[in-house]
């Protein structure tokens, strides 16, 4: 059987002091620093091979600028590969920023068509599709009004709709589904499930696990542009969260832009950093993080994750009355009242939004981890005397009620 997609030896580098859309900022710090004919060599992606066989739906993970995107974009020919080969066995769709795909002077109904046109549809195969792309984006009201005017979330709605439902044989999606409510969300991912049903192929970037066990069948980690791990998803997931890109609580590098990032992330418990967690005592965590930010269009998204369950959200303006961000640097605590977690491992996904739409400034997923201890038949919690399945454990009493 022929593969959809065949990625042999793939390479690209970047030139950090050459002009570009992309690099325009490093090319301005280059010029008011140092000398501006110096050229800094960056590889975003350094000796990539696989294969994609028709109707498979991978997940690409790793953490920011481990290559992901980049990928997507050579694949969709966005972008050119510095040495390498890809052969493309069908046609592609791709969605992989809000902003990329439409143009802003059209209407959202003439665009439907020109990405149907350009994808060699006709105008009654488009035609045919039309209603059920405008009922699924949910922005019917809006159609005939220029998506320039559009907010990122509706952009991506109708962007995602038309890129699922104009029956591409490979269909890419970024991380562009993080733009949007969570209900949106779930219909995204139940449309992806029917794409590949349909034996269709789906190549997606996420940083929300959960949504890649969901969805994919294989899933591959990259780091500083190398394929680190090819395999099933339980597997490539554990070995992202458990691996060399693996926590570090404290100071890191942060990957600055031009809105905001954390700096600074911890987990204590009595002043303590958090590591391992022993069930037979009751516990509270604080989790303090530190931001700097040039903006108030800020919040903040905390995600305690089981694997890839999710135990809880938070969003910090669910619990505020007014944004507290203002620029600068500032520092935030956390804290998590006594808790009842069965035993395994644990670790917060983290990110910086922009409340209007939810799309990311700043994404730190795994950044922090810890460990409950396994119940054992011979310890007690809260009367508890046998490992337990589930997330957490509840202590409630028990009650007989005579009738």
């Amino acid at each position: 059987m022929s593969k959809a997609i065949e990625i042999e030896n793939l390479s690209k580098k970047f030139q950090l002091g050459a002009i570009g859309t992309q690099n325009l900022r490093h090319w301005l710090q280059g010029l008011m620093s140092k000398d501006p004919r110096s050229k800094e060599e960056f590889w975003a992606l350094q000796d990539i091979s696989f294969d994609v066989a028709p109707g498979e739906v991978i997940g690409l993970i790793g953490r920011n600028g481990a290559g992901k995107s980049t990928l997507l974009k050579i694949i969709s020919r966005i972008s050119e590969p510095t040495s390498g080969k890809i052969t493309l066995n069908g046609r592609v769709s791709s969605l992989l920023e809000v902003g990329t795909g439409f143009h802003p002077e059209l209407t959202g109904r003439e665009n439907i068509f020109l990405n149907g046109s350009i994808l060699g549809m006709t105008r009654k195969e488009i035609k045919s599709k039309f209603d059920e792309i405008v009922d699924f984006s949910g922005v019917e009201k809006f159609i005939d009004t220029p998506v320039k005017r559009y907010s990122s979330g509706m952009y991506v709605r109708l962007a995602f709709s038309v890129a699922a439902h104009l029956e591409p044989e490979i269909l890419l999606v970024d991380e562009v589904l993080a733009v949007g409510d969570h209900e949106f969300q779930k219909k995204c991912l139940g449309k992806m499930g029917d794409i590949s049903t349909s034996g269709r192929t789906i190549i997606f970037v996420s940083h929300n696990m959960g949504a890649v066990a969901e969805l994919c069948s294989r899933a591959i980690l990259f780091e500083q542009g190398k394929l680190i791990t090819d395999g099933t998803v339980d597997d490539t997931i554990g070995k992202y969260i458990q691996g060399s890109t693996g926590p570090d609580q404290g100071a890191f590098e942060p990957s600055p832009n031009e809105h905001a990032w954390f700096t600074k992330m911890e987990l204590k418990r009595q002043d303590d950093l958090v590591h391992t967690l022993d069930l037979n005592h009751d516990f509270s965590l604080e989790l303090t993080f530190e931001v700097r930010t040039p903006t108030d269009d800020l919040d903040v998204a905390v995600i305690l994750m089981k694997g890839t369950q999710r135990v809880f959200f938070s969003i910090h303006k669910d619990q505020l009355e007014t944004h507290f961000f203002a620029q600068g640097t500032h520092s935030f605590r956390m804290t998590l009242p006594s808790m009842y977690l069965t035993g395994g491992n644990y670790h917060f996904d983290i990110y910086l939004r922009r409340p209007s739409d939810g799309s990311h400034y700043d994404a730190q997923p795994q950044r922090i981890q810890f460990t409950v201890d396994e119940l054992s038949l011979n310890t007690h919690h809260k009367g508890y005397a046998q490992k337990r399945g589930g997330l957490t454990i509840f202590p409630g009493e028990w009650k007989k009620v005579n009738e």
